[in-house]
């Protein structure tokens, strides 16, 4: 029998609260091709991130916004040379091939988050 592997719903003292540009497009469905929706890095780095924002928790600081795509896009794919300051042609070529390689970019979003629209304040 095939094992999947979800990990358990946080607690509601752990979610965390994230700022989407309000551009975004909505999370897609586990497996859909990712769209750029930005909702997995902007609620922490993924093991690429954690060496490259060098921190665990929080967004990923590698995490881009398109004003022409209407989309987030990471950093280390995009431009590997603006996060790291390693700019050689080479460097940056072998980079972006990692990156898309540890990001699994193109395999689909595995992102168990689900996004919610903050309820208005009463008053």
């Amino acid at each position: 029998m095939p094992r999947t592997h979800s990990p358990p719903p946080r607690p509601a003292a752990l979610q965390a609260v994230v700022w989407l540009e309000p551009a975004a497009p909505l999370k897609p469905p586990e497996g859909a091709p990712c769209n750029g929706c930005g909702l997995c890095c902007l609620a922490e780095p993924c093991p690429l991130g954690v060496l490259v924002s060098r921190r665990r928790t929080g967004p990923c600081a590698a995490l881009r916004w398109s004003d022409a795509q209407q989309r987030y896009l990471c950093g280390m794919v995009q431009e590997p040379g603006a996060v790291t300051g390693w700019t050689q042609p080479w460097a940056v070529r072998l980079q972006r091939a990692l990156a898309r390689r540890w990001i699994a970019a193109g395999v689909g979003c595995d992102a168990s988050l689900q996004a919610q629209v903050p309820s208005p304040p009463s008053g």
